[in-house]
């Protein structure tokens, strides 16, 4: 069994940074697809980051530019970097897992973490 626990969210102004970790245990993480989704109050769960086996990233257009995930395959650990934050940033950020190959859709990933809060302030 797959366990994944997210850290490094908090309250940052506008503009800020921030930067989330996800240690995944239970197996190695390198063989499989890793990915960042958030969910704002009131709204569906979305696809923000994610990061293929061999390295290849995606990001949704919301946050190119500005995010940058990335995974180290030593520590079972996958990054989310995020600067330039605005408020609707707001939200909880899940990390998750995938042995399928389509980086952006939820319904490839099985196992997914308890979520972190990333709270944005003018």
């Amino acid at each position: 069994q797959v366990q994944l626990v997210e850290s490094g969210g908090g309250l940052v102004q506008a503009g800020g940074s921030l930067r989330l970790s996800c240690a995944a245990s239970g197996r190695s993480s390198s063989g499989y697809v890793l990915g960042w989704f958030r969910q704002a109050a009131g709204k569906e769960r979305e696809f923000a980051a994610g990061i293929s086996r061999s390295g290849r990233t995606y990001y949704a257009d919301s946050v190119k530019g500005r995010f940058t995930i990335s995974r180290d395959n030593a520590k079972n650990t996958v990054y989310l970097q995020m600067n330039n934050l605005k408020l609707e940033d707001t939200a909880a950020y899940y990390c998750a897992l995938s042995a399928g190959i389509v980086l952006s859709s939820a319904r490839e990933y099985a196992y997914w973490g308890q979520g972190t809060q990333v709270t944005v302030s003018s």
